[in-house]
């Protein structure tokens, strides 16, 4: 049987794994996407051909026999991306560290090389799969070398192969031939220049009657076309120089032998490393268990169920003053207390697990007794861990996960393995691979040590994770931020999740036959108006009725259809009531299916839905809300507000809702520093009209409610870094008009102005903006060399300080008011935060003393040169409250 070898086309394959794979990056900020893209396609390729020889092949950044021919060669190549460049030396690097040949040489490219081993290889006996995005290559093929053509898109690669006879059916030439159509017709790509006005089809034609070049020439009379004759004639040297240029070179000298390109054992410890490092998380399940774990370190893993033990080990950690602690929920049982992880050195590692006199209550007052004795507690996700611990000491413990988040949260899914990764270069299984071999697994033996291994790793990651990450957070200055906001608030979020808030399931059921309702009534009239039945839901139908049938004004067709996404709606609303209609039917039926429909299935005990509240998720620091997103209920329809309704307090007490105004603005006012916003917030007069009134000129008793309203889009516009082109879409102007607001408003707030310009600066120049209170945000587009990313960049770089920094206050305020409920001892407990809304469920016989707390907490929350204001309303429900 033949011996096979694979063939790839470096430069190629990168290229086209970097336009067919998304974008993606590692923590420290190098962009990925082409390595990973390559590699999925040599593996591919690899397991569907398995070869016993391997090489790649790269160009080398200097001129070749051709460009001495043609100086021009190539010359109209746009330079490559910088995002794709820097992945150049990492794919060589990762390639050598598996051991796989590459080969480049001086006044070579790439494809003369893979033509010249090929063909070796064929005349060794061997059968070849060359692979390429090139179809130059196409040339080479013959009935032993096969050219491998990938197409990689959204993530997938699907591969067209050809050999000789497949060129000759695709292409209607050998692949010998295909050098002379090139000849002929040209290549724009590598700027070869062929024969003036013979494109594919004439060049494919002549190339199909005569068979060659000199054989065109030779019947050049008989071709009937006089422009293409002509052409022919006047350009034979161009031909020739073409054809000597298309020609790929089959007899390079290189220094490469067959021992060189054998294929070895890819999967190395040094592929292994890096492969962490880049993140390849998909690609580590190809290595072996010897590369994976690290063995000596697992062996000093005691699992347990003895009493002594326990004595010990907590004995131990109380004279070591630290360790670290994880209570698993999963693995050995349904969702209860699994086991305890416990670690006061690197090589004093236990998983007690609860069985006999070692109960779950043991191990809890054991934890609880650390505490009382002083010592310092590192964990994972502490918000999930409070219960066992029944401490607001959050001085004492030490989150991880939130250190990890802190210093780069532009990854918004933190794992024990990430840090293990990240902070200890330790690869170790997953949650979901323990899960999933406790599943595969019957043995009780080997499910033991899964999950032994599993626990074992995961508080050791956290024990040695934690003081490098507290000396990272020295580092970027955010050792503060973590200490006084981030740590005690995971404690505020887990009371939250604990109270959770009342909904009344028949109220809600009510308001989802009332949506029903209203919902019937706009089909029946959108339908009416079209003068037929369709899917509304349908943008297909939608669009054909709108734009086809009705000629309403706007239609942006796509491969798909019309467009009819929200902004192609939203301008057409106020001239025809049935676009009005459609986008209330869109608003009226995702409110069904998300919240009178959705927000059923969260009712748990006592009618209370528990919302989870996310702290490692927002790149701004923001707080979200999941399970159910609590914080996505719509505000402009009336009907959308109603569904407040459903949230109600529990008996003797009422809601207290606290709103802060407009608190983005004012941070903008205090960072920036401009005396004319700050002045226009300390006259505590309407600061859309004072903003109106200077930018139009206009004197503040006399400006009308479209230039307040227009002034109020500016104002929050600045804030998002809006440009000329967004605000013109927002208020329905020209680019013109749009970027004289701006203009104007920069006029009048020329601080403004420079604070957004030296934030940019300065993001550029450091990678990151920062807020008021420290909080690092990565802004990599910055130095993106596509334009649309650059232009995202710029924004975020404006809008990251003032949001974050708003969301820092935010943050502050709400253990500043949670805290004040503890401290007088209230039964009044903060249940909600919505963006810049906290809602306290409060006792009716202290309603007057909690809106004082929230009054006098949230406005003192940060010094700024405005004050802080908030709206604060009470109510029996949270419509009511809002």
């Amino acid at each position: 049987m033949s011996k096979k070898m694979v063939l790839i086309d470096g430069h190629s394959i990168l290229n086209r794994a970097f336009y067919g794979v998304p974008d993606l990056s590692n923590a420290q900020g190098l962009h990925t996407n082409a390595v990973y893209g390559f590699l999925n396609i040599m593996f591919k390729i690899l397991e569907e051909e398995k070869p016993e020889y391997l090489a790649v092949a790269f160009d080398v950044h200097a001129p070749t026999f051709r460009h001495e021919l043609f100086k021009e060669y190539k010359g109209t190549r746009k330079p490559m991306p910088e995002e794709l460049r820097e992945q150049v030396p990492v794919m060589k690097e990762v390639l050598q560290s598996m051991g796989i040949c590459t080969v480049e040489k001086a006044g070579l490219e790439a494809d003369d090389i893979l033509g010249t081993l090929a063909k070796r290889g064929e005349k060794e006996g061997m059968e070849v799969a060359l692979v390429s995005g090139d179809r130059d290559l196409l040339q080479i093929a013959s009935d032993h070398i096969k050219i491998r053509i990938p197409k990689t898109k959204g993530g997938k690669t699907e591969i067209e192969d050809y050999y000789a006879s497949d060129v000759q059916e695709a292409y209607q030439v050998t692949p010998v031939q295909f050098i002379e159509l090139k000849a002929l017709m040209g290549d724009s790509s590598d700027n070869i220049p062929g024969v003036p006005k013979v494109g594919p089809k004439t060049a494919t034609d002549l190339m199909v009657q005569y068979g060659s070049l000199d054989n065109i020439y030779a019947h050049l009379d008989e071709i009937t076309k006089k422009s293409i004759r002509e052409s022919l004639a006047a350009n034979r040297e161009l031909a020739d120089l073409s054809k000597v240029l298309a020609t790929i070179h089959t007899d390079c000298e290189l220094d490469v032998t067959w021992d060189m390109v054998r294929l070895q054992e890819l999967f190395t410890p040094e592929a292994y490393t890096l492969f962490k490092q880049l993140e390849f998380k998909n690609l580590l399940s190809r290595f072996e268990e010897d590369a994976v774990t690290q063995n000596d370190q697992k062996e000093t893993f005691r699992m347990t169920s003895e009493l002594s033990d326990a004595e010990e080990a907590f004995s131990a950690a109380e004279k070591a003053g630290k360790a670290a602690f994880l209570v698993l929920e999963d693995g050995r049982a349904d969702g209860d207390f699994a086991a305890l992880a416990l670690a006061s050195a690197a090589d004093q590692i236990w998983i007690f697990i609860p069985q006999g006199f070692l109960t779950k209550e043991y191990l809890t007052d054991k934890l609880k007794n650390l505490v009382k004795k002083g010592v310092k507690l590192s964990t994972f996700q502490i918000k999930n861990q409070y219960g066992y611990l029944e401490s607001d000491e959050t001085e004492r413990f030490f989150d991880v996960l939130i250190a990890a988040y802190l210093l780069n949260p532009l990854k918004n899914d933190y794992s024990i393995e990430d840090i293990a990764n990240e902070q200890l270069g330790l690869m170790i299984q997953s949650r979901q691979q323990l899960l999933e071999k406790l599943s595969l697994v019957k043995a009780s033996q080997e499910r033991e040590e899964a999950f032994r291994e599993y626990a074992g790793f995961a508080v050791y990651t956290i024990f040695m994770a934690e003081p490098r990450l507290r000396e990272k957070l020295r580092e970027t200055g955010m050792e503060k931020l973590f200490e006084e906001i981030e740590m005690p608030l995971t404690r505020v979020l887990h009371d939250m999740e604990e109270e959770g808030v009342e909904v009344r399931p028949e109220e809600l059921k009510a308001y989802g036959d009332a949506l029903v309702e209203r919902i019937e009534e706009l089909e029946h009239s959108i339908h009416k108006q079209a003068g037929e039945d369709f899917n509304i839901n349908s943008p297909k139908q939608l669009g054909e009725i709108l734009f086809e049938k009705m000629q309403l004004p706007g239609g942006k067709k796509t491969k798909t259809g019309y467009s009819t996404a929200a902004d192609v709606l939203d301008k057409l609303a106020p001239d025809y009531p049935i676009v009005s209609e459609i986008l209330e039917y869109r608003g009226l039926t995702k409110l069904k299916s998300t919240y009178a429909d959705g927000l059923a299935a969260y009712i748990g005990e006592n009618n209370r839905i528990h919302t989870t509240l996310n702290q490692t998720i927002t790149a701004t620091g923001r707080i979200s809300s999941t399970e159910p997103n609590l914080q996505n209920i719509p505000m402009r329809m009336e009907l959308g507000r109603l569904i407040r309704k459903v949230f109600v307090p529990r008996s003797g007490y009422v809601f207290t809702d606290a709103d802060y105004s407009q608190i983005e603005l004012r941070v903008l006012a205090h960072m920036s520093g401009d005396e004319q916003l700050i002045e226009a917030y300390r006259s505590d007069a309407d600061i859309h009209r004072i903003t109106a009134a200077k930018v139009f000129h206009t004197p503040f008793e006399e400006v009308t409610d479209l230039q307040r309203r227009n002034a109020k889009a500016v104002n929050f516009g600045i804030v998002y870094g809006i440009s000329s082109f967004g605000l013109s879409q927002d208020l329905s102007i020209s680019r013109k008009e749009a970027a004289q607001y701006i203009e104007e408003y920069f006029k009048t707030y020329p601080k403004v102005k420079e604070f957004l310009d030296r934030e940019v600066e300065n993001a550029k120049e450091n990678g990151y903006s920062v807020t008021m209170f420290g909080r690092r945000r990565p802004v990599p587009e910055l130095k993106s060399s596509n334009f649309m990313q650059r232009s995202f960049g710029e924004r975020v770089a404006m809008n990251a300080p003032i949001q974050g920094t708003a969301a820092d206050i935010i943050k502050i305020a709400m253990i500043r008011v949670w805290k004040r409920l503890k401290e007088e001892n209230l039964k009044s407990r903060l249940i909600l935060q919505i963006h810049d809304e906290l809602l306290v469920e409060t006792a009716e016989d202290e309603m007057s003393l909690v809106a004082d707390i929230m009054e006098k907490e949230m406005k003192n929350a940060a010094e700024l040169a405005v004050s802080l204001e908030i709206d604060l309303h009470t109510g029996k429900n949270w419509y009511e409250a809002k």
